[in-house]
């Protein structure tokens, strides 16, 4: 018996549909993933509610997955780049804009935070390695030029430099040494001065409790 026009659900519900499923399974993989980066397709299926074969229907293997949800986190990082307005804002302050979305993306994004990860995919656009760091040394650059950061260092080297800053802050989360308060508050303050800034006039450094 064939199926009349009117049973099966029309294209755009399908599409609609289809992009929920989709979104579903991202949602899950962030999570599950980001809790245990050894999780199963069967563990994300469960998680997004939906079937084994759905999330297999959009995302052929494990690393497909991975790829996908790589690539969404990157580009919701660097929209919230181009929401922060790198360009136009005061140097420092937007220095401080810049790690702020950087600390947002690593929040929502635990997996690439855990240790017990292997590399993950590269994905196929939007790979922040290519993208991101441009960003940050024409923001140095500009900020040299105006003055409010010391000209005696490359940009370039400060952009590397910068950004190896954030992640070992963040690594000192993971291991339980730091707040996420705390590091972000000493990685903005240490950001500053490396790049030859002012700190922030009455915020100091947090104390920090080391374990004896």
């Amino acid at each position: 018996m064939i199926d009349s026009p009117e049973a099966a659900p029309p294209p755009r519900r399908r599409r609609a549909d289809a992009r929920r499923s989709i979104e579903a399974i991202l949602n899950a993989a962030r999570v599950v993933l980001g809790e245990r980066p050894d999780a199963s397709m069967d563990d994300i299926a469960a998680e997004a509610g939906v079937t084994r074969q759905t999330v297999y229907a959009h995302f052929p293997s494990r690393d497909a997955l991975v790829a996908a949800l790589i690539e969404a986190a990157a580009a919701e990082y660097l929209a919230a780049l181009d929401a922060a307005g790198l360009d136009t804002a005061p140097p420092a302050d937007a220095l401080a804009r810049f790690l702020d979305a950087g600390w947002q993306f690593l929040r929502r994004n635990p997996l690439l935070l855990n240790p017990a990860a292997s590399g993950p995919p590269r994905p196929g656009r939007n790979a922040l390695s290519d993208v991101v760091p441009p960003r940050l040394e024409r923001l140095i650059r500009r900020g040299q030029d105006t003055g409010d950061f010391a000209g005696s260092l490359p940009a370039s080297w400060l952009t590397a430099a910068v950004i190896g800053l954030q992640h070992a802050a963040a690594a000192e989360v993971t291991a339980e040494r730091l707040t996420t308060h705390e590091a972000e508050t000493l990685c903005l303050e240490s950001t500053l001065r490396l790049c030859g800034g002012q700190g922030r006039a009455g915020q100091p450094a947090p104390e920090v409790s080391r374990p004896k």
